[in-house]
């Protein structure tokens, strides 16, 4: 188990993996959300409730490939998601809406895992990056979907996020959404973060099939994103915070931010993507907080 204090050490031991191979006793379908089929991964019992991972833009239910089966071996039923135009998500679209509309907008993001959340009881709700923004307008609006929420590294910060980033956020409002998104994707398909050979050859691979509209409109909605910090605060969802001490925004911002809504914080050394990189430690901080909740609820 990964509530031990040799999680970091476990991370450390991650070797280079194949991301599409999921734990023995993982089900793969599909959720019929408003916007489209949403590919789903799911495994674990559900004895001590539901655990649910969105990812963010460019990314894929995969990049929890490695928190599944701890989530599942402290009694979790884990569910992860690809988002509507992302990856196996891709025929997910504004286009499937009653009434059609002709782009990726909030709303449609907020239907959409407002459904899955009310498809099964209330929730621990991961939301990664782009998908944390989400849930947290969300969580203003309905609070009583969550159990608790983890926002793993959500930018710190409402209206334009990325003003924020080292080094070259005071340069982001010269970029437009779509400029802004070709400069992401040549970073991430040209491996300067220095991912391991089969990690960036399966992100290139799922680059093939997630839907190029749906990343510009993504970028552009990031840059736009409504203030919701008081009634995430006055929700009293508990909260975690999590991100890389080498994230894209500083952890000053991470820490600033987890104030301001009333959260934890936790932090580790690596980038933007603990998920993949430091699982156990994050894991292990997930159910510290959920066991938190539960003692208060007396189960």
């Amino acid at each position: 188990m990964t509530l031990t204090d040799d999680a970091r050490e476990r991370d450390a031991a991650i070797p280079d993996l194949d991301w599409r191979v999921f734990p023995v006793g993982t089900v793969r379908d599909q959720f019929d959300a408003p916007s489209g089929p949403l590919a789903r991964v799911v495994l674990g019992s559900g004895a001590r409730g539901r655990v649910v991972l969105f990812p963010g833009v460019t990314g894929s239910k995969e990049d929890f490939t490695l928190m599944l089966p701890l989530l599942a071996e402290a009694g979790y039923r884990v569910e992860a998601y690809d988002l509507a135009g992302q990856y196996e998500s891709r025929d997910a679209g504004p286009e499937n809406l009653d009434p059609p509309r002709a782009r990726y907008d909030y709303p449609l993001f907020i239907d959409d895992l407002t459904a899955v959340l009310e498809s099964g009881p209330r929730s621990h709700v991961l939301g990664y990056s782009f998908a944390g923004l989400v849930s947290q307008l969300i969580v203003a609006e309905r609070p009583e979907l969550f159990s608790s929420l983890t926002l793993l590294s959500t930018p710190p910060a409402t209206g334009q996020v990325f003003r924020g980033v080292k080094r070259i956020g005071r340069f982001s409002n010269l970029a437009g959404p779509r400029s802004g998104a070709s400069l992401m994707l040549w970073g991430i398909r040209n491996n300067l973060n220095r991912v391991p050979p089969q990690r960036i050859a399966f992100v290139r691979e799922r680059f093939a099939l997630t839907r190029r509209e749906s990343v510009d409109h993504i970028v552009g909605l990031m840059m736009r994103m409504p203030d919701v910090a008081d009634a995430v605060r006055a929700a009293s969802v508990p909260t975690l915070v999590a991100t890389g001490a080498h994230d894209l925004w500083p952890t000053e911002q991470y820490l600033s931010y987890a104030q301001s809504i009333g959260a934890q914080v936790a932090v580790y050394e690596t980038g933007h993507s603990p998920c993949e990189t430091a699982p156990h430690q994050l894991v292990r901080d997930m159910l510290a907080m959920f066991a938190e909740i539960d003692g208060r609820r007396g189960r």
